[in-house]
């Protein structure tokens, strides 16, 4: 079988070499998400056939783990801790203060402009520092739901986020 143009040769190496292996298609979407930021359709179906698994079971399996993206990322990716010690400090209000900044509508992710992504996560790990937020894999803590202008804005201008909005 030819191999997908959409895949680099590394994908396309890993995926011949797990194609027939108990397991494989969690470990091949994680591999086909960290190439390619998502799992788009194209690449579903590819899966889909490369493993000879049903596309029903690979988008059952897409779904059923949150890890899972179908939906291309935003340039610059924030993640909202919605933990319990976050969500009793206002990481909910954080969330929506991301989300009506940016335009977003229930349901959506990803930013008209592509340039953002906001998710809603369980928990980051860092909850002496509640409510907490990860923008572009960098904790910041003890926010306030007007740190989340000037955070968007930085990440528009592509600077970094002030150590004062970090550690007040």
């Amino acid at each position: 079988m030819k191999n997908c143009a959409c895949f680099s040769d590394e994908l396309n190496s890993f995926i011949d070499s797990w194609k027939e292996k108990p397991g494989n298609l969690i470990m091949i979407l994680h591999k086909v998400q960290e190439e390619q930021g998502y799992i788009s359709r194209e690449a579903a179906e590819e899966v889909s056939v490369r493993t000879n698994t049903p596309l029903a079971n690979v988008y059952g399996t897409m779904s059923f783990y949150h890890f899972f993206k179908t939906e291309r990322p935003g340039k610059h990716k924030i993640s909202v801790c919605l933990g319990t010690a976050c969500y009793l400090k206002g990481s909910q209000d954080l969330l929506d203060e991301a989300k009506s900044l940016l335009g977003l509508k229930d349901g959506q992710t990803t930013s008209e402009d592509g340039e953002f992504s906001v998710e809603p996560v369980r928990c980051i790990g860092c909850c002496g520092l509640a409510p907490v937020i990860s923008v572009n894999g960098e904790v910041h803590g003890k926010l306030k739901r007007e740190d989340m202008a000037k955070i968007i804005a930085d990440c528009r201008s592509e600077s970094e986020v002030p150590s004062a909005v970090l550690e007040r």
